[in-house]
């Protein structure tokens, strides 16, 4: 059984979005140009060819990572957090010695923490899950032992 994959609603329309776009548009581009460097003659020492060929296995690699996503998707509903501890879609706000931060936690494949987008697969989304406002979280990183208190949960 595959791991499921958590995932908002407009992350998940992205991702369908960007599949039809690879099943309809780029095989049909690629095949296009494999065709036309087969038609160039010997194949052995056809750099358009070798080209095109490894830029199709990159893209049915990930079609592949795709169809997977969609099909193991669940999606993140707003209606399905409790408010009171963190889950999956939740949007945190967190105190550490230096400041507080805003923390959404999302799926791995949407996922960006420089905007704040914190899986719940990371080290930290680990931790955060199933707190509750006021807890204190003690986490190991690079800088050193963190002290991270939940301030408030959206």
């Amino acid at each position: 059984m595959q791991k499921q994959t958590y995932i908002t609603k407009e992350g998940l329309e992205k991702i369908t979005k960007e599949l039809d776009e690879l099943r309809n548009v780029k095989r049909k581009e690629i095949a296009s140009r494999i065709q036309e460097a087969k038609e160039l003659g010997d194949l052995s020492e056809n750099a358009e060819y070798a080209e095109a060929k490894n830029e199709q296995s990159f893209t049915e690699g990930r079609i592949a990572e795709l169809e997977s996503i969609v099909k193991n998707a669940v999606i993140i509903e707003k209606s399905q957090q409790s408010g009171s501890t963190v889950q999956v879609g939740s949007l945190i706000t967190v105190k550490n010695s230096d400041a507080s931060h805003k923390y959404h936690i999302v799926g791995s494949n949407e996922a960006d923490p420089s905007r704040g987008f914190i899986s719940n697969e990371s080290p930290l989304g680990q931790a955060l899950i199933m707190k509750r406002v006021g807890d204190v979280i003690k986490m190991n990183t690079p800088k050193g032992e963190q002290t991270i208190e939940v301030l408030e949960i959206e």
